[in-house]
């Protein structure tokens, strides 16, 4: 071994750039010298979904759908902490049933802060 206390380290980073580039350089080897090469027009087409594309691509998106979004993940979460609470719910002290009741209560406070900021509203 070496006396350097980051030749570990260095390993592990060779190691991780080996991992991640090595498969990708086989592909690309295995393309090159394997895969026939007949380009026409019909390959070299831009498409999407197999159809024609039809229009600009460029369209404004709503911002409202990300906020719809952050709300569900927010609520998703709520119900990844809640089940291991409902789980061992008989074997908690009150501590605990408290902490998970300030828990829910700030979850509550902010679906009322969306509801009244408007951003439950679907048109």
């Amino acid at each position: 071994m070496s006396s350097s206390p980051y030749f570990s380290l260095a390993v592990l980073f060779v190691a991780a750039l080996a991992f991640g580039l090595g498969p990708l350089g086989l592909a690309w080897l295995w393309a090159r010298f394997y895969s026939p090469r007949k380009p026409n027009p019909t390959k070299n087409s831009i498409y999407e979904c197999g159809l024609v594309s039809k229009g600009d691509a460029w369209v404004r998106f709503r911002p409202a759908y990300y906020l719809y979004a952050i709300i569900f993940l927010i609520f998703d979460v709520e119900a990844v902490f809640l089940l291991p609470f409902a789980v061992a719910f008989s074997g908690l002290s009150a501590a605990a049933c408290i902490a998970m009741l300030v828990f829910v209560l700030l979850l509550v406070e902010g679906l009322a802060w969306a509801w009244a900021k408007g951003i439950l509203t679907w048109a």
